[in-house]
């Protein structure tokens, strides 16, 4: 879910100037809000919080008649409901947004074969081959933003650059429901005032050291000292800004993406104190990552963790292993280790294990001796059972009679495959 409510929106006509573009940034408004209006139609023009109404929830996304209220996505959702009281809380239906998520990318792939999904709700689309089919690339925009409107039934915003960074800046100014086209000539025009904090990958963080020494726009990390920008994030990140801020970024629309983690979350219905059911949850939730990266034939070099407080302060731990592997009994032994390195004790209201800097799995082989072979024998044959019985008969006898979660609210855009 993005931030903006809309306000100030910069649209273009269809006849804008195309010239030197190829890329469109296609993302959905509003995704889960709106498909949850095209389900129950009286919800239309309500301000609409999706999360469930216990309050121990979060935002997973808002309508943009919330968003103007400052309703935002992981806000928990007693804020929200703060800050719009009149808001109408619907509880998400994530296999329903699944369904339609298909249905949209359809209609991508039917336009053109290069298509780059970035989650749920959003894709690149490299054009340029498919103008004598379809017509300019401001004019696939319109067709692509007409389709999803007439064959899917909700709206979609378009940024059209010779570029992915451009174009991903330019649809989130045209939300909701807009195109807007920025020619190639016009790139760095387009790009100078705008703040830093509309570069796609600049976090909270980085905004914060970058405008603690005056660079605000993008004009003023293109003028900026190297030396003043590595000091504010690092050598890496300002050396990759500096490039963004020119207009540069070679990025190609990638058909087939190399899935950078695998990952579970939970959030209990009431705060948890107690460290060895926390512990046994961190297994549970390893074991459904490890049966994840075994079904796409993956394997993990890096665990991490995240725990989250009950008053939502948030502490992340990573660890590299000796040995890639998908075996969820490793898994959970290195996110037990990592918990046990955290010294706060206070009642825990989340907690998830993601398995990070994946590679096909057999890559490295196996060794003369392989420490994991009986779990990977007895894992295996419970992929096995899972695949004839289904997932709600299989499981860890430590886990019987806690419920799948107890209360745990999934996320498939932050849970899933990133």
């Amino acid at each position: 879910m993005g931030h903006g409510d809309g306000r100030g929106r910069i649209v273009s006509s269809v006849d804008a100037d195309d010239s030197g573009t190829s890329i469109l940034h296609v993302d959905m408004d509003a995704f889960y809000a709106a498909v949850e209006v095209l389900d129950d139609p009286s919800l239309r023009g309500l301000p609409l919080i999706i999360g469930a109404p216990d309050g121990r929830s979060v935002v997973s996304s808002a309508s943009y008649e919330a968003r103007r209220y400052g309703v935002r996505a992981a806000m928990p959702v007693s804020q929200a409901i703060r800050l719009c009281p009149s808001a109408k809380i619907v509880p998400p239906h994530f296999h329903r947004y699944q369904a339609v998520s298909r249905q949209v990318m359809a209609i991508f792939e039917s336009i053109t074969p290069l298509v780059e999904p970035l989650s749920v709700d959003e894709a690149f689309l490299d054009v340029r081959g498919v103008r004598r089919l379809w017509g300019s690339p401001a004019q696939i925009a319109q067709l692509v933003r007409e389709r999803v409107s007439e064959e899917v039934g909700i709206t979609c915003s378009v940024g059209v650059a010779a570029t992915k960074h451009v174009a991903k800046m330019a649809s989130t100014i045209s939300k909701p429901d807009g195109m807007l086209v920025i020619a190639a000539s016009d790139t760095q025009a387009f790009l100078d005032p705008r703040p830093v904090r509309a570069m796609w990958g600049v976090g909270p963080k980085a905004a914060e050291a970058l405008e603690g020494r005056g660079i605000r726009t993008i004009r003023d990390i293109r003028t900026s000292s190297t030396e003043m920008l590595d000091r504010a994030v690092g050598p890496a990140l300002s050396a990759r800004l500096v490039q963004l801020s020119r207009g540069e970024d070679a990025r190609a629309v990638e058909t087939e993406r190399i899935e950078k983690s695998i990952g579970h979350e939970e959030t209990f219905e009431t705060d948890i104190s107690d460290r060895a059911y926390l512990r046994a949850e961190l297994l549970r939730l390893a074991d459904r990552v490890a049966a994840r990266l075994r079904k796409a034939q993956w394997e993990t070099s890096t665990v991490a963790i995240k725990i989250r407080f009950d008053d939502f302060r948030t502490l992340s731990r990573s660890q590299t292993l000796a040995e890639p592997t998908a075996v969820g009994q490793r898994i959970g032994e290195a996110a037990q280790a990592l918990f046990e390195q955290i010294e706060r004790r206070d009642p825990v209201r989340l907690v998830g294990v993601r398995a990070e800097k994946l590679r096909p799995a057999g890559g490295g082989g196996i060794g003369l001796w392989d420490d994991d072979e009986d779990w990977r024998r007895v894992e295996g044959a419970v992929d096995d059972a899972v695949a004839r019985f289904g997932s709600a008969m299989i499981g860890r006898a430590r886990h019987l009679g806690r419920g799948d979660g107890r209360g745990a609210a999934q996320h498939p855009k932050a849970h899933g495959l990133d």
